[in-house]
């Protein structure tokens, strides 16, 4: 399987909280629901695309609880996402949670980094990392991530956890689709290369 991890962002990078203000509301973040207002026909095509991809499901302990919380309750036949939210493997990296509810679904213990490249091992398509930044950013570090697929929203919020904060080498990516929605929102496709290039700035002239 590859890897990809699909994130919804803010313009300065918060990945907390998108869905509605009592999302995620830990650490005292309390400007959740900015997803919402950009949501249009356009996203809701592409992002279940996305999700028809998936033969499995990652998660942190955190994004896991949450979703088991929420998406159980989701049973519009109507909604393109439900049904294979609730039906797809949920595999989740913690070192505290033993069982979980949402099924079907295996908790992977010990270092997730080696959890998780033993899991990619397996046959399949696309293992999708939703939310979870923490984990994300970790495995992206350790060059596990295939693919970065992100929907941007028109917003700063200037609080709430980022994305991409911790250690690790410079990575380079390569942008292979884009499209604006009527409503704002980014949507945006990267494959993964390893190291960033790095060069030296010589003048206009050389790309002229």
């Amino acid at each position: 399987m590859k890897l990809v991890l699909t994130e919804f962002l803010t313009l300065d990078g918060v990945a907390q909280g998108p869905g509605s203000p009592e999302e995620d509301t830990s650490d005292g973040f309390g400007r959740g629901g900015w997803m919402v207002p950009y949501l249009d026909e356009v996203f809701v095509r592409r992002t279940s695309e996305w999700l028809a991809a998936a033969d499995g499901l990652l998660f942190g302990r955190r994004t896991y609880t949450a979703f088991a919380r929420d998406w159980p309750a989701v049973t519009d036949p109507r909604d393109p996402f439900a049904a294979r939210m609730n039906a797809l493997p949920k595999y989740v990296v913690s070192g505290t949670l033993t069982e979980g509810q949402w099924a079907p679904v295996t908790m992977l213990p010990g270092d997730p980094v080696a959890a998780v490249a033993e899991l990619l091992r397996r046959p399949g398509r696309e293992l999708q990392i939703h939310g979870s930044a923490r984990l994300a950013d970790t495995l992206l570090a350790a060059g596990l991530v295939d693919t970065v697929r992100l929907a941007v929203a028109p917003t700063v919020l200037r609080a709430g956890r980022r994305l991409l904060t911790g250690t690790g080498p410079a990575t380079g990516l390569r942008l292979t689709r884009h499209e604006a929605t009527d409503h704002g929102l980014l949507l945006l496709e990267y494959d993964v290369l390893g190291a960033a290039p790095l060069a030296e700035y010589d003048g206009v002239t050389q790309f002229v």
